[in-house]
């Protein structure tokens, strides 16, 4: 609630051609206790006045020269935007053909000339209060909203630093620089905006992406390192990381979360069905999995494994064109080799950092 002290320190402006009328009612006012009133009998004035002073309340006449209380109240209405003008009309007119045409207007009580002291100063009053309290409403959820936003930062924040930690753990089991989950995210990312995904649907990847292997978490280290070909029964246990990484991001209904489940689900997954784990075939398989699984494979072609050697960004370019429309989405390919020269440029930063055995945030 608001105290009396709080509603007399409101600031006021009263606008009216008539200066005895400005005079009379400020005198009134001040009697009464209201400490901020300021006046004006040129209606020219009156907007500029509004923006300098940014009142509680304006008492505005209608009937004035050069420019008329209608149009002050239209004027108002656009710097009110998100909010409505406090407005009390005064006026000698008591047809109800003006006071409806006022109302539409803008205007929220009335003052008919000549007014009565008591009467003035409670509908005066009583505007106040409601103007005070809707701001300090306004001002209360404008402060609450700042919180939330800061909280949810905040939570965003911690999901990505565990997610991310995570990620880097598997990687950290490989060539100890996160180097795989920086290129994958990146290029997933330049074929996302390349085909045209939101600025938001590219942050997820971005973020999502770098988790499509944490199910090797689970993998034993005779697999995940073996320097040579996976037999049948390593290969179904390797490709198990799919479901164990779809499992431990169950954690959560955000849709950084839900995205990178559906990455680490379904990354391995084909073009034409012959994937795994659930063998989808073409447009069955999330476009975040289709856009993953590019990336992917390219970064594995161009980097050294315990099980096999490196290949230049050239071969890997030519066998990821051979297989478009066998393991991967034609379009997909299309977008891809239109993003090449980008990736070349980060296979640069990659192979630097390779040599120097730097690690990568």
């Amino acid at each position: 609630m608001l105290t009396k002290d709080e509603i007399l320190k409101a600031k006021i402006l009263i606008v009216d051609d008539q200066e005895q009328i400005t005079i009379l009612l400020k005198r009134i006012l001040m009697r009464e206790g209201y400490k901020n009133i300021e006046t004006t009998t040129d209606s020219r004035k009156a907007i500029n006045m509004y923006k300098y002073l940014q009142p509680d309340l304006v008492i505005l006449d209608l009937d004035m020269p050069y420019i008329d209380g209608y149009k002050i109240m239209d004027e108002l209405k656009l710097i009110e935007i998100n909010s409505y003008s406090p407005v009390i009309v005064l006026t000698g007119y008591k047809d109800q053909e003006s006071k409806i045409k006022a109302l539409h207007k803008g205007a929220k009580d009335f003052l008919t000339k000549p007014f009565e002291r008591t009467e003035a100063l409670m509908r005066i009053y009583n505007l106040l209060e409601l103007r005070l309290l809707h701001n300090k409403i306004n001002n209360q959820n404008i402060i609450l909203e700042k919180r939330v936003r800061e909280r949810t930062k905040e939570l965003k924040e911690s999901q990505l630093g565990v997610v991310n930690g995570l990620s880097r753990a598997v990687e950290y089991r490989d060539n100890m620089t996160g180097l795989h989950i920086m290129m994958a995210s990146r290029i997933s990312v330049l074929i996302g905006e390349k085909i045209g995904l939101s600025e938001y649907q590219c942050e997820l990847l971005m973020n999502s992406v770098p988790m499509h292997d944490i199910g090797k978490l689970a993998i034993p280290d005779s697999i995940l390192l073996k320097p040579g070909k996976l037999n049948e029964q390593e290969r179904k246990i390797m490709e198990k990381h799919t479901l164990i990484g779809f499992d431990l991001l169950s954690v959560g209904k955000s849709d950084l979360l839900k995205m990178a489940q559906t990455v680490a689900l379904t990354h391995h997954e084909k073009w034409d069905g012959t994937g795994y784990p659930n063998q989808l075939k073409g447009e069955d398989i999330p476009l975040e999995g289709r856009i993953c699984s590019i990336a992917d494979v390219f970064d594995a072609i161009t980097s050294e494994r315990p099980y096999k050697k490196a290949k230049s960004i050239e071969e890997a370019i030519n066998e990821i064109k051979n297989s478009s429309g066998i393991c991967f989405d034609p379009f997909l390919i299309d977008a891809f080799l239109e993003v090449v020269p980008e990736i070349s440029k980060l296979n640069k930063i990659k192979k630097y950092c390779e040599e120097r055995s730097l690690q990568v945030a």
